[in-house]
């Protein structure tokens, strides 16, 4: 059985930078595509960043492109998401969710695609 954990959350002024990680257990992390979603209080959890199992390519959502980096170590069985020029807007709990691809690497997008979920780590921005 899979397992993420998620840190690297907390409270933060409008401008400022965290970087979030998610560390990978009981399964091999370099044939898993990672990605990060975010739910905000009154709203459905929502994407924010993915990457292919090697790393090689990322996507984003349209509100944090040119702010957010979504970057791997498969050494360290870790992912990350470096959070730069952040706004209130982005006040949200933060999920990292990990999919198997086998021996193919495709980014994977939508929420129901992924297996594993992590609890959250919750990010404040302060205005």
């Amino acid at each position: 059985q899979v397992q993420v954990v998620e840190s690297g959350g907390g409270l933060v002024q409008a401008g400022g930078s965290l970087r979030l990680s998610c560390a990978a257990s009981g399964g091999s992390f370099r044939f898993y595509a990672m990605g990060w979603f975010r739910q905000a209080p009154g709203k459905q959890r929502e994407f924010v960043a993915a990457i292919n199992r090697s790393g090689g390519r990322q996507d984003y959502a349209d509100s944090v492109k040119g702010r957010f980096t979504i970057s791997r170590d498969n050494a360290k069985n870790t992912v990350y998401l470096q959070m730069n020029s952040l706004k209130p807007e982005d006040t949200a709990v933060y999920y990292c969710a990990a999919r198997s691809t086998g021996f193919s690497d495709y980014l994977v997008t939508r929420e129901n695609d992924y297996v594993y979920w992590g609890e959250g780590t919750q990010v404040t921005v302060s205005s």
